[in-house]
């Protein structure tokens, strides 16, 4: 899957992606980019609108996220806003429903509403490191 990259940005300055996906770059890293295929370690804070976080490392014991960028179990806003990312780099995405969980509701593990349907989703991500890409990982369990 081939997502569109972010032009180059100075800190602090929003952009917006082809695809409404808000980017603003908090830090730049100075690292390697990631690319749809690299193998991507974040740190991440997901939450709704109004502040409410729904996910982040921290509930993981500090674990990063490890995936495949381009992987289609997550959702395509968040993988947009991690596209074009250099290690090392800092970044808050505004994920509009249409590119997050669009009409579906979350449910935690009792049933608990998580993530209303419609919910425009807010990250804030930073990315540790970029790898191999995921042809050379295959059959790491560590990798989604």
């Amino acid at each position: 899957m081939n997502y569109p990259a972010t032009e180059s940005q100075t800190q602090d300055q929003t952009t917006e992606t082809a695809d409404t996906v808000q980017v603003q770059d908090v830090t730049i890293g100075d690292g390697a980019e990631a690319t749809p295929g690299s193998v991507v370690s974040i740190l991440y804070v997901g939450m709704l609108e109004d502040g409410t976080v729904f996910d982040s490392s921290e509930v993981h014991d500090n674990e990063p996220l490890i995936f495949v960028l381009g992987n289609p179990e997550l959702i395509p806003g968040f993988q947009i806003g991690i596209n074009g990312m250099r290690e090392g780099g800092e970044r808050a995405l505004v994920i509009p429903p249409s590119l997050g969980y669009g009409a579906q509701e979350k449910r935690g593990p009792e049933g608990e509403l998580i993530i209303p349907a419609d919910s425009t989703l807010v990250f804030s991500v930073k990315l540790l490191s970029v790898t191999a890409s995921e042809t050379e990982v295959e059959g790491d369990p560590s990798v989604q």
